[in-house]
C-alpha cells in the first residue's frame, strides 16, 4: 500500500506528471538506450519504438498505476500488473533491470520537472515505482517458477517448421514440433496465450514477437499465424511524419526466409487471456461470445476449437469482422470449429463482401440484431477502436464489464491516459488484460 504522505504527494502532482508524462518517456528511452544498446537491439521492440507506441504505453502504464493507487488506497490493479508480468516473462525479464529502468526513468523525470521535483516529490514517486516493480517481480518469479525456469531467463527452445500454410495474401501459419534431439517435456498451455519468437536479423540484431498459439492444446504440433505487418511506407508516409510505421522486422522475415524445414526459437507460453479453468465440457453452462477482427482471430481460434473439441454444450456467439472473405486468416476453421458446437453461431461482417462468401452485413460490427444470452463471458481481440466499440454494444445488452476480457497486440494504448474518462479504471483493471506484439 502507498503510505499516506505519497499518496497525498502524489495526488497533488499526478496532474503535473500526466502532462510531461510523454516527455519524460521520451527522454527515459533516449538515455536507457543510449546506455545499454543492447536492450534496443535484442529485447525492445524496435518497430514500437519508431512508431513511437511503446513510449505511450509506458507513459500510460506508470500514470495508471500511481492514479489507481491514490483512488483505491486498498486495492492493487492485479490485473493491468498480470498483463504486464505475462509480457515480461515471455521476454525474459529479469529483476535486476527493474534497478537499470529506475535509474534511467527518474533521471528523465528530474530532467523534465526540474526544480518541481523536491526530495519529497522525488520519495513518493520512488515509493509508487517500487510497489510496481516489486509486484511484477513477484509474479514474473512465479510464472518463471510455474514453467520450471530460472528468474529472468525466456529459456529459448529450437522448435522445426514442419508445415506452412499461406492462409491470405499477408497471412501464413506455420506449424512446429520440438528440433529433433530435444526430449524435454513441452510444457502445457491455455487456449488464448501466446509465445515469444526470436530471429536474428541481417544487422545482427535478434528481436523477440509474440504470437498467439492458433491452435487448440493437446495436439502434436503447435502452430503460429502470422500477419505481414506493412509500414505506413506503403500508403505513401514520409519517414518523418506522425503517420509514418515501419514494416514489422520480425514478421516480414518469417514471411520471407522461413519455410518448412527451418528452426525457429519460441519461449514458453505465456498470456492471461485464456477460457476460465472450468470452460468446456458437458457441465459447462456459459455462454460464450468470441469476438475478433483481423489477425485478432489467432487467440479466438484456439478457443472455439478446444470448445469444440471438448463438447461446450453452451452457447457460443462468434463475431468477426475483416475487410473481405480473402482478408479474412483462419476463415475456413472459424466455420468448421463453430459447426461443430450444439449451440453456436457466427456472425462476420467484410467491408467487402464476395460472391459465394456472404457477410452478416458489410461495415462496421453491429450486435444491434445478435441474440448475446444473459450471462455471457466475452473475449476481445483486435484494433482497440473494434473492441472498444464492441464492449460498449455489450454492455449495452447487459453483459457485465468484469466479464469482458480482451487481448491487444503491441502495446496497450487503452489506458494510454490515466487521467481521462473511459476504460482505464473500469475495462483495464476489471476485465482481464493481456498484450502480445505481433509485428
Amino acid at each position: 500500500m502507498l503510505s499516506e504522505q505519497s499518496a497525498a504527494t502524489v495526488r497533488a502532482t499526478l496532474p503535473a506528471v500526466c502532462r510531461a508524462i510523454d516527455t519524460i518517456a521520451e527522454r527515459f528511452y533516449d538515455r536507457l538506450f543510449a546506455a545499454h544498446p543492447e536492450l534496443l537491439r535484442d529485447l525492445f521492440n524496435r518497430g514500437n519504438q519508431a512508431a513511437g507506441t511503446q513510449r505511450q504505453a509506458l507513459a500510460g502504464s506508470v500514470a495508471a498505476f500511481a492514479a489507481y493507487l491514490v483512488e483505491h488506497p486498498d486495492e492493487r490493479p492485479d490485473a493491468m500488473l498480470a498483463r504486464i508480468a505475462h509480457k515480461h516473462a515471455s521476454l525474459g525479464v529479469a529483476p535486476g533491470q527493474y534497478e537499470t529502468v529506475r535509474e534511467h526513468l527518474f533521471a528523465a523525470i528530474a530532467e523534465v520537472l526540474g526544480d518541481a521535483v523536491t526530495p519529497e516529490v522525488a520519495a513518493a514517486w520512488d515509493e509508487v515505482y517500487w510497489l510496481m516493480a516489486n509486484a511484477l517481480i513477484a509474479i514474473e518469479a512465479r510464472l518463471y517458477a510455474e514453467r520450471g525456469i530460472a528468474a529472468g531467463a525466456a529459456a529459448w527452445r529450437e522448435w522445426e517448421v514442419v508445415d506452412r500454410v499461406e492462409e491470405t495474401p499477408d497471412v501464413a501459419t506455420f506449424r512446429l514440433r520440438p528440433a529433433d534431439g530435444d526430449r524435454e517435456p513441452v510444457p502445457a498451455f491455455r487456449p488464448g496465450q501466446y509465445v515469444s519468437v526470436q530471429v536474428g536479423l541481417e544487422d545482427g540484431a535478434r528481436q523477440i514477437r509474440q504470437y498467439s498459439l492458433s491452435g487448440a492444446p493437446g495436439v502434436g504440433v503447435r502452430q503460429i499465424s502470422v500477419k505481414r505487418v506493412r509500414g505506413a511506407r506503403a500508403a505513401g508516409a514520409e519517414a518523418a511524419s506522425a503517420a509514418y510505421a515501419p514494416d514489422g522486422e520480425v514478421s516480414t522475415y518469417l514471411h520471407a526466409h522461413i519455410r518448412e524445414g527451418d528452426r525457429l526459437r519460441l519461449s514458453a507460453p505465456y498470456g492471461d487471456l485464456v477460457l476460465d479453468d472450468r470452460t468446456g465440457g458437458a457441465a459447462d453452462t456459459t455462454p460464450l461470445l468470441l469476438a475478433s477482427a483481423g489477425i485478432g482471430v489467432t487467440p479466438m481460434i484456439a478457443m472455439l476449437e478446444h470448445l469444440a473439441g471438448t463438447g461446450h454444450p453452451a452457447p457460443v456467439t462468434v463475431v468477426h469482422a475483416d475487410r473481405s472473405p480473402a482478408d479474412h486468416p483462419l476463415r475456413a476453421d472459424h466455420v468448421t470449429y463453430t459447426g461443430k458446437l450444439p449451440d453456436a453461431a457466427a456472425h462476420f461482417w467484410y467491408e467487402r463482401p464476395e460472391p459465394g462468401h456472404p457477410a452478416d452485413r458489410t461495415g462496421r460490427v453491429d450486435l444491434t440484431g445478435v441474440a448475446v444470452a444473459p450471462g455471457t463471458r466475452a473475449y476481445l481481440c483486435g484494433p482497440v477502436p473494434f473492441m472498444k466499440a464492441v464492449r460498449g454494444q455489450l454492455i449495452a445488452k447487459g453483459v457485465a464489464p468484469a466479464d469482458i476480457h480482451y487481448e491487444v497486440f503491441g502495446p496497450d494504448l487503452w489506458r494510454a491516459s490515466p487521467m481521462s474518462s473511459g476504460p482505464v479504471g473500469e475495462a483495464t483493471m476489471s476485465s482481464t488484460v493481456t498484450g502480445s506484439s505481433e509485428a
